[in-house]
């Protein structure tokens, strides 16, 4: 390899590097990224959780079955919503 190819090939690194350092994410887009990830996930587990203890109210006595139901559909909705978000 000669010098001039050796040049060549340098500067191509160094544009490369250079591109790779403009088009990296910054901090404040992770965290934007992260606090979406966790809004994602939690809304359908709170929502859940709020609309089965409503639907417990109305029933006569001591019931939970409405509040778990929903909140483990919550959890599921949640799993795949942060899944689908991570994939694309």
């Amino acid at each position: 390899m000669n010098t001039t190819e050796l040049k060549q090939k340098i500067q191509r690194q160094i544009k490369r590097y250079q591109q790779a350092e403009r088009n990296r994410p910054h901090l404040l887009a992770q965290t934007v990224y992260i606090g979406t990830l966790g809004l994602v996930m939690v809304i359908p587990i709170v929502a859940g959780a709020y609309l089965g203890y409503w639907l417990d109210s109305l029933a006569a006595g001591y019931s939970s079955r409405w509040t778990l139901s929903l909140l483990l559909l919550g959890v599921m909705i949640g799993v795949f919503n942060v899944y689908f978000l991570i994939k694309d």
